[in-house]
């Protein structure tokens, strides 16, 4: 597929499946955010509202076989929402202006890890591909700092648009939406000059940040192979150098007929896994021969739903990214 078949061809997230037709400029959804029952997360409470709402008891019948008329009945939950501004559809470049079902299944990670320990708390996160944004919103009520970055202006004017819109849900800490090309040299060229320096570009104190950063985000960013190689080409730059970072990512396989293996193949799926190595294979390679990456592929189904109105599948997974530094190149 060339790029301007890419440019022109309009794609569309089973997330939007509901939303009003026919509208070709952004559109802003209400994502609710709800506490699953038996989580409890005091550290919240700014946070998570009580909100009451009514639902339908089961249908049953009575001994004589009669219809017994279901009462409606209040139940408490803790939420919130957020608002996101996004594309109902929008060429394949372009697809970071919508939300994927990647993008909430990573948010529902982010958020149990944030209800449940305090792993993420005071840390400095960088979200690759970041998108819509939304994962790493919900992260900046724990982490200090979390950085947004993405490549197209476009994709980080809206971006920055939802940082805006959920300016008011209580996140006190750092969020900077930065624009990274994971093609080009790391670290970003940068100027301490604050006021010289473009909309979406870095400062050099903010790449000094990132070295510290000890947690990735990724969502929907495997879906062809350049992309991928891009991906981990620069995960190596990043993770390679400061702190030891860990690389949360997640992704939806999506299946085609492939003519070359004449079979219905996941692409991107295949050079994604072919990057990560179990760590005794990683044991038996030579000090500075290659990059190591080793993977671990969590239970999605033990990550409880905090994002309400969507149908995770059964073709999203999410995977624990480490980097061997031991086995690694030296980054030129």
């Amino acid at each position: 597929m060339n790029e301007d078949t890419e440019e022109h061809q309009q794609v569309m997230s089973e997330v939007h499946l509901g939303c009003p037709p026919g509208i070709s400029g952004p559109h802003i959804s209400r994502f609710t955010i709800c506490l699953p029952s038996g989580v409890e997360s005091s550290r919240f409470n700014g946070l998570f509202q009580d909100e009451k709402s009514s639902t339908d008891q089961d249908i049953s019948f009575d001994e004589d076989g009669d219809l017994v008329l279901p009462r409606r009945r209040q139940i408490s939950r803790r939420c919130f929402t957020m608002k996101i501004q996004h594309n109902i559809t929008s060429s394949i470049p372009s697809v970071g202006l919508q939300v994927w079902k990647a993008e909430l299944v990573l948010s529902d990670f982010v958020l149990h890890k944030m209800c449940t320990s305090m792993e993420f708390h005071g840390i400095v996160s960088l979200e690759l591909g970041a998108g819509t944004g939304l994962a790493g919103m919900l992260l900046a009520h724990a982490a200090r700092t979390v950085f947004l970055t993405d490549h197209s202006d476009k994709i980080l004017e809206n971006c920055l648009k939802n940082v805006q819109l959920n300016s008011g849900v209580n996140h006190q800490n750092i969020i900077c939406v930065r624009q990274l090309d994971w093609t080009h040299p790391w670290p970003p060229k940068a100027s301490s000059d604050r006021a010289s320096q473009e909309r979406f570009s870095w400062s050099s104190f903010e790449l000094e940040e990132v070295q510290k950063a000890s947690l990735l985000l990724a969502a929907d960013v495997i879906y062809s192979d350049d992309l991928t190689d891009a991906l981990f080409g620069i995960l190596d730059r990043i993770m390679s150098q400061g702190s030891e970072k860990v690389l949360y990512l997640a992704l939806e396989k999506r299946y085609n007929f492939s003519l070359d293996d004449l079979d219905v193949v996941a692409n991107g799926y295949s050079k994604f896994r072919s990057y990560l190595k179990d760590d005794s294979e990683c044991e038996g390679l030579e000090p500075g021969s290659v990059s190591c990456f080793t993977g671990r592929c969590i239970n999605v189904a033990e990550i409880p739903q905090y994002v309400g109105g969507y149908d995770r599948g059964k073709d999203v997974e999410l995977w624990e990214i480490r980097y061997n530094k031991d086995t690694a190149l030296i980054p030129c």
